[in-house]
Formats: structure tokens, C-alpha cells, sequence
């Protein structure tokens, strides 16, 4: 009998950042990050914070009905690295490598062969992943430690040959509890070398690494801390089953080897296959680490004020154009990447077969151009925040340092894109007709796809020309030669990519201010891009003289009206004000963080009760270590029954509603 609700814009706009199904997919995690085991913690030793990333593992663990289910799906695998990747960096490290590269592994490779999970499911192991070496990062499929099969034990022997062949930078320590691998070494069987395949061996219990293992800690790196090792086998010897077997090979109960795949790289490629959803989880990771970063600095920039034109007058520094206009840039920006993402996500999860390949392409090329934008964005707005930003306890710095370990995780950005750029080079990229036309109009977003298709097409034309003149017989000349615009080509595809995703999801939205919030957002987006390349585009005459000349205003209008809206913008980020209240530099009140109750403007004095005189101090933002009766006496009757009006409403609330509704993809235990 009653008309539904319609949607307001920061839900629409909301559920264009997370897709339609916004809490089946992201509610768990949302709610998770604000109880308290998941709330930011101020200070600690970096090995006393690796000790609680990895409670708070075991923590979550508990939560779930299934580790196994949330291996099993990218989806939950990205949202987790989305929502606890700006809360917890070192906790989303260990947890993505043990359900996805661990657990994962596990389980995408052959179900007939019987397997305890048990141990995993329940955390008493956790689970690591040894692939990279010192000497071998990118170029894994050349890794040196062997897995020799012994006929008479039936099992195999892993060995580091020398100190380039020590696993590199897993979590391998004892930190946490007993660690569990699944190790990348060299088959090799009857003599034959067969390639690179995976097997699973025990590394440590909880006080030291296992006979036959050697674990050592590497020198800390910057950012959240986590165990990172060099880890060595002498002689170790793990079961037949131990080897994770499929179509790459297995070997039989005759002890041969059989393998389905001729070609050697492609069975190491096939026993990885998990890296690819660890590269939709970097993407994820970073997009909601910009979002943070962007939230708290537009926040903190509308309630810092600074001394305006005239003497008396303060204005929040967001109302100068050289303050909020890098910002309104950096919003564009984080809706390109939360779309790319989404965009690079659906379409490898229902790619058919054929495309595949393709849809993994897109995925790598997201990753890298996602962290990479990441990082621009948390730069600017760290800049934004002046020194409040280099402070730890506004979190912009670790963030930081986090996504660095994101552009290097799971293939590093410059060899993922170069790869990527040697596949496209020589693909036949096959457009519309009406992409043939000249210029058009600057409003129109046809117009700004064709733009940004074109510049793709520039650059690869380009390599293709400085490929076509190196000398012949020289294969790693001639890829130097074309490799700077090849990589530009990339770089463009992944701008077209994110400008098309903007389209799809502006042309899904009805008529009203989230359809034009979007569209502005769109429109920035391109012509930034378009402006950058405006010359190429001139020579090209896609552009005329008047449009390149008219780029600056256009620019400079959509800056302002973008601006104008960025503090609903962020509200469609669906962040919740529990987590943004760990950061003090977003709320209004950032100031008292830094109070000082042995400060002078602490000592005036007061009357106390029954006439006596007491010092009145001001607790530090977040102490409990005043005592309950002067905290009452500062309140005041009035603050005391508001407080306890405010209490018992939100605790009533939050015991009225389920604290995990069950339409969500990871549900809590009975």
C-alpha cells in the first residue's frame, strides 16, 4: 500500500562503488572492521602489532562458517582486502596469503587426492606461500629449489641448491603459530627436469622451524610489520601426496610422471593460477586505501580554518581552490579505480573459456594501474594534511607504505604492464566505424571514448613503427626499442577501461543528481587525461586548436562543481563514523588528541563538593584512566543523563538487529 522508498544519491552512488549487491558482499566485513578485537591500536612494538594481526586472524577465522567457502570465492577474497586492507595492512597480508595463495591452492587443484584440511580450516597451522626467491621475483618460472622424487620412500626431497635459491619474503616464522607452506620447487623425477609444480610441507611449530627447514628473519621493511623470512630446505622430505597435482602432471602410483600439458610454462602457470585472484585482492587492497585516504583528507580540510583575505575572518582551508581542487582530481580518480576494479572483476569471473586469456590480461593491467593511482592519491592527500598526515596515529603514512607492498605483490606493476604491453603489441584491436571521425563535441562522452581510445592507439602504433625499424635478428633490441610507448599504450588502456566502466555505470543509473554526479565525475576523469595527451591528439586531429585551447576552463569548471559536492561524495564511500573515529584528524574535534592535562589552561580552579577546591584537568583524548567520580562531577547531572540516554539507545539498537544479516556471502558461525 505504500510507495518504496526511492534511494538517495550517496545510496545509488553508493552501490555504484560496491555494485548491487553491497551487503551480501561487503556488509560482514564492514561491520567486522568497527567491533572492537578490529579497531585501531596506537603504538605497540612492531612485534607486539605482528602478534595481534595475528590474533585477529584467528579472531576472524571464528567468525566465519568457513574458511574453505571464502577461499572459494574471489568475490569475499576482494572485499576482505578491500575493508580490513586500511585498518589492519600486516592482518589482510597474512589472512589473503593463507585463504587465497594457501588455502586456494589447496583446494583448485586435484580433489580426487584425500587431503586434512583441518588443521587449516581451524588455524592450527597457518597457512604461507613460498614461490619468489632472492634471485628469481618475476621471472618465478625459473626457480632453482628441486623437489627430487624418491622411488624408494615415494615421496619427494626439497632442497636449496645455493643462497639464490632461498625462498624470499614469506611469513614463515613461528610468529602467530605453526606455519604450513605450499612451496613452488623444481620436479624432478627419473633424472627429468618437469618443470615448476607446488607441494605442500610443514615449516615450523610454534617455537622453532622444523628439522630439515631453515627459517631466518629478514631486515624489517617499511610498512605494518609482518614476518617476512628467507626460508631454505636441506634435504626435507615431504610425502607423494604432498605434491599439488592436476592436469600440469602427477606422479602415479608406478612412481611416472604424467602431465596432460606438454609445455612447462604453461603447468607452472596453471599451478599459480592463484596469483590472479591475489591481483583482483592487491586492486582491492588499494581502492579501499585511497578511499580512506580521500575521506579523511577532504574531512580534515573542511574543518581546519585558516586566516582568510580579511584579518578576522577563518575559513576551513577546503574553500581554496589550490586546497580542494588536487582533491577534487584525486575523487575522480578513486570512482575510476573502485569501477575499474569492479569491471575487471566480472568480467574474469564470467569470462568464457576462449576469453580467458583476455580477462586475465585486464586483471593484471587493473592491478597495476590501480596501486599506482593508489599511490598518487594517498600522496596528494597526505600533502593536504601537512604534518597531521606524516603522524602514525592518522594512519596516512602506513597506508602509504602499504600500498608500496601492493605495486610489488603478486607481480610487480612494471614487469605485469610489460608483459602485458608485448601481448598487445601485435593484437589486431578492431574499432567502430564512427571512431573514424574527427572531432566532435567535449560534453559529449561518445566523443571523450573515442579521445581516449585514440591515444591507446597512438602509442601502440608507435612501438609498433620503433619495432618495425630495429635491426632484425636482435629480439631484445628490438623489444627495447619499442617497450617506452608500448608501456604508454598500457597505461592508456587502463585509463579507456576505467572511462568505459564510468559510462556502464552512469548509463545504469535513472535521471537525477546521482546520474549527474557521476557524469561530472566522468567528465573530469577523461579530460585530465585527454588534456595530458592533447598534443598527441592535435597532431592526430581528433582535437582542433579551439578544443586544446578550451581544455583548461573545462577543466577548471568540472574542478569547482566536483569540490562542491566532495563531502557527499564521501559519504557514498559508506564508510562508518566508528572507523573514521580512529583517525583523529577526521573528526571536528582532532585538536583534543593533543591536549595536555599538565597544560597551564588546564589549572584554573573551581569549587569542588561541600566547599572544597579541586583541580580541574582534562583527560587526554581516549584516557580511562580518570576516576569515575570526577568524571561524573565534570558532566554535570544534565551530561550525566544524556550520556546514559545516549548508551542505552545505542545499545538498545544494537541488540535489536542481527549483527550479520544472512544474505551476506560470509556468514558467522551458528
Amino acid at each position: 500500500m505504500h510507495e518504496p522508498t526511492q534511494p538517495s544519491t550517496s545510496d545509488q552512488l553508493t552501490r555504484v562503488l560496491y555494485g548491487d549487491n553491497f551487503l551480501q558482499e561487503h556488509g560482514f566485513w564492514r561491520r567486522l572492521l568497527t567491533t572492537e578485537p578490529f579497531r585501531r591500536s596506537g603504538g605497540g612494538t612492531p612485534d607486539e602489532r605482528l602478534a595481534l594481526s595475528y590474533h585477529r586472524l584467528r579472531i576472524l577465522n571464528d567468525t566465519l562458517d568457513s574458511g574453505a567457502r571464502l577461499a572459494a570465492d574471489p568475490r569475499a577474497l576482494a572485499a576482505l582486502h578491500e575493508w580490513l586492507g586500511p585498518v589492519d595492512p600486516a592482518l589482510t597480508t597474512v589472512a589473503g596469503i593463507h585463504y587465497n595463495l594457501f588455502l586456494g591452492s589447496l583446494l583448485d587443484h586435484d580433489p580426487g587426492t584425500p587431503r586434512d584440511l583441518s588443521d587449516f580450516l581451524e588455524l592450527r597451522s597457518i597457512g604461507t606461500f613460498l614461490c619468489t626467491e632472492v634471485a628469481h621475483g618475476n621471472d618465478a618460472a625459473a626457480v632453482e629449489t628441486t623437489a627430487t622424487y624418491d622411488r624408494e620412500r615415494d615421496g619427494f626431497v626439497l632442497h636449496t641448491p645455493h643462497a639464490g635459491a632461498q625462498k624470499f619474503m614469506p611469513n614463515t616464522s613461528p610468529a602467530g603459530g605453526p606455519k604450513t607452506g605450499v612451496v613452488a620447487a623444481r620436479l624432478l623425477a627419473d633424472g627429468t627436469d618437469h618443470g615448476v609444480f607446488l607441494f605442500l610441507a610443514p615449516l615450523t611449530d610454534d617455537l622453532d622451524a622444523l628439522p630439515g627447514v631453515r627459517v631466518r628473519r629478514l631486515p624489517a621493511r617499511m610498512g605494518s610489520p609482518v614476518d617476512h623470512c628467507l626460508t631454505s630446505f636441506d634435504r626435507y622430505f615431504v610425502p607423494r601426496e604432498a605434491l599439488l597435482a592436476g592436469e600440469q602432471g602427477r606422479i602415479g602410483e608406478d612412481g611416472r610422471f604424467t602431465s596432460e600439458l606438454a609445455n612447462r610454462r604453461r603447468r607452472f602457470l596453471l599451478s599459480i593460477g592463484r596469483v590472479t585472484p591475489g591481483k583482483l585482492s592487491m586492486s582491492a587492497c588499494a581502492v579501499g586505501s585511497a578511499r580512506v585516504t580521500l575521506a579523511i583528507a577532504v574531512r580534515y580540510a573542511g574543518h581546519r580554518l585558516v586566516s582568510g583575505s580579511r584579518g578576522a575572518q577563518r575559513v576551513p582551508v577546503y574553500a581554496h581552490r589550490t586546497h580542494h581542487g588536487p582533491l577534487a582530481g584525486a575523487m575522480a580518480t578513486v570512482f575510476a579505480m573502485s569501477l575499474l576494479h569492479r569491471r575487471a572483476l566480472d568480467r574474469w569471473e564470467s569470462a568464457p573459456a576462449p576469453d580467458r586469456d583476455e580477462a586475465e590480461r585486464l586483471v593484471a593491467v587493473a592491478k597495476g594501474w590501480i596501486t599506482w593511482r593508489a599511490r598518487e592519491v594517498i600522496v596528494e592527500c597526505r600533502e593536504r594534511c601537512g604534518a597531521q598526515g606524516l603522524l602514525e596515529n592518522n594512519g596516512m603514512t602506513e597506508l602509504f607504505t602499504g600500498i608500496e607492498g601492493a605495486i610489488t605483490a603478486e607481480g610487480d606493476n612494471l614487469a605485469v604492464h610489460a608483459k602485458a604491453a608485448a601481448e598487445m603489441l601485435f593484437s589486431v584491436t578492431v574499432r567502430d566505424e564512427d571512431e573514424e571521425e574527427g572531432p566532435g563535441e567535449l560534453d559529449d562522452p561518445r566523443f571523450l571514448g573515442r579521445l581516449l581510445a585514440a591515444v591507446e592507439d597512438i602509442w601502440f602504433d608507435r612501438a609498433r613503427d620503433r619495432i618495425s625499424a630495429a635491426p632484425a635478428g636482435d629480439p631484445l633490441g628490438r623489444w627495447n626499442a619499442a617497450s617506452g610507448p608500448a608501456l604508454r599504450g598500457v597505461e592508456a588502456y587502463g585509463y579507456r577501461q576505467a572511462s568505459e566502466a564510468y559510462a556502464q555505470a552512469a548509463a545504469a543509473l535513472p535521471g537525477g543528481p546521482a546520474r549527474e554526479r557521476l557524469t561530472e565525475l566522468h567528465r573530469l576523469f577523461a579530460l585530465q587525461w585527454v588534456a595530458r595527451n592533447s598534443g598527441d591528439l592535435l597532431a592526430a586531429g581528433r582535437l582542433t586548436a579551439e578544443q586544446v585551447s578550451s581544455l583548461p576552463d573545462a577543466v577548471e569548471r568540472l574542478i569547482a562543481t566536483v569540490a562542491r559536492h566532495a563531502p557527499a561524495l564521501v559519504k557514498s564511500f559508506a564508510l562508518p563514523e566508528r572507523l573514521m573515529s580512529d583517525w583523529p584528524i577526521a573528526g571536528p574535534g582532532y585538536a583534543d588528541a593533543y591536549d595536555d592535562p599538565e597544560g597551564s589552561w588546564h589549572r584554573h580552579r573551581r569549587a569542588g563538593v561541600g566547599g572544597r577546591t579541586v583541580d580541574f584537568r582534562r583527560p587526554v583524548c581516549g584516557s580511562k584512566r580518570r576516576p569515575l567520580r570526577e568524571k561524573v562531577a565534570a558532566l554535570g547531572t544534565r551530561g550525566v543523563l544524556l550520556a546514559y540516554w545516549g548508551t542505552t539507545s545505542v545499545l538498545s539498537r544494537w541488540f535489536e538487529k542481527p549483527q550479520v544479516s544472512v544474505d551476506e556471502s560470509v556468514r558467522p558461525r551458528a
